[in-house]
């Protein structure tokens, strides 16, 4: 009899990686309950600043309610210091977040990706109690890891312009989804660059 991980019950994937002064976060849209798929729109990827983006694979209520906790300490963060929360603390706080509840944790496993201050890029991923992943390549998180980590190696190379970026992303990202059975269905990538965000949604296999 094979147990299924909690982590794989609604399925999902999600990638983050750098560019030359740029960053990507890509994620697929379906959204399932096991084997059975209800909903092909489900992004996990959320703007949480201007420049920052975090991807919540996992369990979808516990992804909702990290959502809504994240955003409500972002607002106090932005009220009692007048400015806005750079990537790393986004990352940090995720962390503080998912510690606390160590023992009866929320069962995602964030991806955070931006630019900070100096629109230098900044990538994190961790696990469901909040153990940090930093990385200066890439960082993924989801059902569809272990083929995404095969295609980021072959794909992957240092400062890649905006457009190459979103090319090797997507690649990435559909190549591995269609290769697992809780993830797919489409895709939505975001390249964040110090001119703005780009946002495109992707068709997968069907």
């Amino acid at each position: 009899l094979a147990y299924m991980s909690i982590l794989e019950y609604n399925g999902g994937a999600v990638l983050a990686m750098v560019g030359k002064n740029c960053v990507a976060i890509a994620s697929d849209t379906r959204f399932g309950i096991q084997h059975q798929t209800v909903s092909t729109d489900f992004s996990k990827v959320f703007r949480i600043t201007d420049k920052t983006f975090v991807g919540f694979p996992g369990l979808a209520s516990d992804t909702q309610t990290m959502l809504n906790k994240l955003k409500f300490r972002i607002k106090l963060y932005s009220l009692d210091e007048d400015r806005e929360m750079e990537p790393k603390i986004v990352s940090n706080l995720l962390q503080t977040l998912l510690y606390e509840k160590r023992f009866g944790p929320f069962f995602v496993e964030p991806v955070v990706a931006g630019l900070d201050k100096n629109n230098k890029p900044f990538i994190s991923a961790m696990d469901l109690i909040g153990a940090p992943l930093l990385a200066e390549d890439f960082v993924l998180s989801g059902t569809a890891s272990e083929a995404m980590y095969g295609m980021c190696e072959t794909l992957y190379r240092p400062d890649l312009e905006p457009e190459d970026l979103f090319e090797v992303v997507s690649q990435c990202l559909l190549s591995s989804v269609n290769r697992d059975a809780l993830s797919g269905w489409g895709a939505v990538v975001h390249v964040i660059t110090a001119d703005g965000i780009t946002s495109r949604v992707l068709k997968g296999r069907q």
